[in-house]
């Protein structure tokens, strides 16, 4: 089902019990290899700082930890970066996985759309992994994939903020590449650009979300009450620090940027630490000036 429907969405959410795997069995970087402020994305992302300077070998020696850290709990893949893809340290847009298959985004900026060509990713998750391609590269639409589309694995349920960077056409493409049981579609607020800074599922039983990301709500009252009562609500201030843009990338972890996590309240990190989550933090103040933080640096392979 693919809705825009608060109330069916009520209603089917019950119906999809946890059956899959809530968390990625590896992942895969892209390296800032020449690290600089894409000024086509800054078009329709508030969150890039495009006042401030960056320091490309501070980038790299951030993104460096978090592989080193990443690695230590997953097996991890790292592609090399490119100067002329200023936004590839943020994979997740453009290449994502399910379980057999490869998914690449229809991304709404040029300096993205060539990301999609890489042959070298392609090629892994073709010929060395096996999966199948889903290649929505050429869809009459937008469809900017986990960052529009952020997805409960373990019941099937895609949540995709409509907006700049995805529209109808790229919610239904991506509903039915990721073989989701259920896509709920709603607007993000005015000035938000993807739903992964405003919401993330965690393992599929818990919810970090920033009601105030969505245009409508109800919308966000909505998903809360479907993980209730296991969800951390954020300010709008949490949300700037990137707390939303967080990810559990195992079933006791939940990894952040430090930023993030020391944006969030003592109340917050005791209900986390509640439902079986250590929270997992990682210096990435350079690359957050692009506009995004942990959760878009990490693409997941299921």
């Amino acid at each position: 089902m693919l809705t825009r429907s608060i109330e069916q969405f009520r209603a089917a959410w019950p119906t999809l019990q946890p059956d899959g795997a809530g968390c990625a069995r590896a992942a895969f970087l892209v390296t800032p290899l020449g690290f600089q402020l894409a000024a086509q994305s800054a078009s329709d992302n508030r969150y890039m700082a495009m006042d401030v300077g960056v320091d490309a070998n501070l980038a790299l020696a951030e993104h460096a930890t978090l592989a080193r850290r990443v690695s230590a709990l997953l097996p991890t893949v790292c592609f090399p970066g490119d100067p002329a893809t200023p936004d590839a340290v943020f994979p997740n847009n453009v290449f994502a996985t399910a379980p057999g298959r490869t998914v690449v985004g229809r991304m709404r900026h040029p300096v993205r759309r060539r990301e999609a060509q890489r042959p070298d990713i392609r090629g892994f998750f073709r010929d060395v992994v096996g999966y199948e391609e889903v290649d929505l590269s050429t869809l009459d639409g937008t469809a900017e994939l986990t960052g529009s589309l952020v997805i409960d694995r373990a019941r099937g349920i895609g949540y995709c903020g409509l907006g700049e960077r995805c529209d109808e056409a790229g919610a239904a493409a991506m509903h039915a590449a990721f073989g989701l049981r259920l896509t709920f579609c709603f607007d993000l607020a005015p000035g938000e650009y993807h739903t992964n800074v405003v919401m993330s599922v965690l393992a599929g039983r818990a919810l970090v979300i920033a009601p105030d990301g969505f245009a409508d709500p109800a919308v966000a009252a909505a998903i809360a009450d479907a993980y209730a009562p296991r969800v951390v609500r954020l300010d709008a201030v949490q949300k700037a620090d990137y707390a939303g843009n967080c990810i559990a990338l195992s079933e006791d972890t939940v990894w952040m940027s430090e930023r993030a996590a020391a944006s969030l309240r003592p109340a917050q990190r005791a209900a986390l630490a509640e439902w079986g989550f250590r929270v997992e933090a990682v210096a990435l103040a350079e690359i957050e000036k692009a506009g995004g933080s942990l959760r878009c640096c990490v693409g997941e392979i299921y």
